[in-house]
């Protein structure tokens, strides 16, 4: 690990940019490594952790105490905290990591032309990944996992709060890639908390080929709009469910409330619910029991309002936000038409679900819904690499390019053109 531009007598534009340089050189040597051997760095790496759990505690402690005196909120702390089943987690996520199929070097479409070439596709990794992150930091680990995997060389910036924390794992990544013979400078913290590194790091388009950032609205907002190299994100995520006038009761009272409680602070829980006028009676009672009795507070449209008493009147404003807590807002629609044109002007573009048992409603659902993630009959919480089989995840993309919906390995490669002749010259 580099030493920090604190302790050196060099600007942070240097410092960054030679972290830069260090990675593209790895970024090449890993293109070259094989399976084999990124899979063996990922398991060094897992059984490092988990004999270090005594140090990275130790380290955590650190964060969490300047954390408490910085006036971090109960929340916060807990997200910031490693638990000693946090860390064997880590460990355990770097091993089904492992255990992955490895995309890299795969050649696809092969195709002789009347020419008599073969035309073709290889996966190829990306090169060189910014990840910018905040409070968790298990992402360290996780971030480098599925960088190394999918053949590239990352560049990591966690949050200040998590300092200690980030450090002492990036310090385990290393030791483990030097272990099994890996190129070190594979995966580097930046280490300085100024953010001024930030900046240096989303225009340093000469050594880094994608910034995924990771945190808040505002992380998020500021490097899209700043950022010169190509960005990987998702703002915020405004799900929906919509009930539909032919939706079985069961399944639509079953899907909306998980949607909404099986979990909050999340981006793919529902924020809004949609529900046809003329199931509206059947089903509101009974989730709105449901959901006041898992204390969920909830924001009707006028016609909601003349169902559910007792609740609140949902502004203009409610309709685009994403709460992350356990509030929702609900709205009355007249068909399938009136409720896709809401998603459309108040989704985030990350899922969306239907629940009908009509087989044309749910396929003009999921052709003309515009989001990352389209469902029929399942909850939006489903929207997760883990459940998608992807294994580990580095987010979720509500781009259309490159990548879109969760991001796994596959999301962190790109495709180039192979050509096979034998002598073949063009006429």
């Amino acid at each position: 690990m580099s030493a920090r531009p604190e302790a050196m007598d060099i600007s942070i534009s240097d410092y960054v940019n030679a972290i830069g340089r260090r990675a593209r050189v790895a970024a090449r040597e890993m293109s070259k490594i094989n399976t084999g051997a990124k899979n063996a760095a990922l398991l060094k790496i897992a059984d490092l952790i988990d004999a270090s759990k005594e140090k990275l505690q130790s380290e955590n402690q650190k964060d969490l105490d300047a954390g408490a005196s910085n006036g971090l909120s109960d929340a916060m702390l807990d997200r910031l905290a490693l638990t000693e089943e946090r860390i064997s987690g880590m460990a355990d996520g770097l091993r089904q990591i492992a255990s992955l199929s490895d995309p890299v070097g795969a050649i696809t479409d092969l195709k002789y032309r009347p020419s008599g070439i073969q035309v073709g596709s290889m996966c190829v990794p990306l090169g060189v990944i910014g990840i910018i992150y905040e409070s968790r930091p298990n992402v360290t680990a996780d971030a480098a996992g599925i960088c190394l995997k999918s053949g590239n060389a990352a560049i990591l910036r966690g949050g200040s709060e998590a300092i200690h924390s980030n450090q002492v794992i990036a310090n385990i990544i290393q030791a483990g890639l030097e272990s099994a013979g890996l190129p070190s400078d594979a995966v580097q913290l930046i280490e300085t908390t100024d953010r001024a590194a930030v900046g240096e790091l989303i225009k340093m388009d000469a050594y880094v080929d994608v910034i995924i950032p990771r945190g808040g609205k505002g992380l998020i907002e500021r490097i899209s709009n700043e950022a010169t190299v190509p960005v990987i994100k998702h703002l915020h995520g405004v799900c929906h469910v919509y009930i539909d006038d032919k939706a079985d009761i069961k399944k639509a009272v079953d899907v909306a409330y998980n949607a909404k409680t099986q979990r909050y602070g999340t981006c793919n829980t529902m924020e809004t619910l949609l529900v046809h006028k003329g199931i509206a009676k059947n089903v509101l009672p009974e989730l709105g029991k449901m959901y006041t009795d898992a204390g969920v507070e909830l924001r009707g449209c006028a016609q909601t309002l003349e169902i559910l008493s007792g609740i609140n009147s949902a502004t203009e404003a409610d309709w685009d936000e994403e709460y992350l807590a356990p509030i929702l807002s609900i709205r009355i629609v007249d068909d399938v038409d009136e409720a896709m044109d809401h998603i459309d002007r108040h989704s985030s573009q990350h899922t969306e679900s239907i629940i009908t048992e009509d087989f044309s409603r749910a396929r003009r659902f999921l052709r003309e819904v515009d989001s990352s993630s389209v469902m029929v009959n399942a909850s939006t919480r489903f929207a997760d690499g883990f459940e998608y089989g992807l294994g580990a995840e580095i987010g979720i993309s509500t781009n259309k390019l490159h990548a879109r919906g969760p991001v796994g390995i596959e999301g962190l490669t790109t495709k180039k053109f192979i050509v096979l002749g034998d002598g073949h010259i063009r006429k």
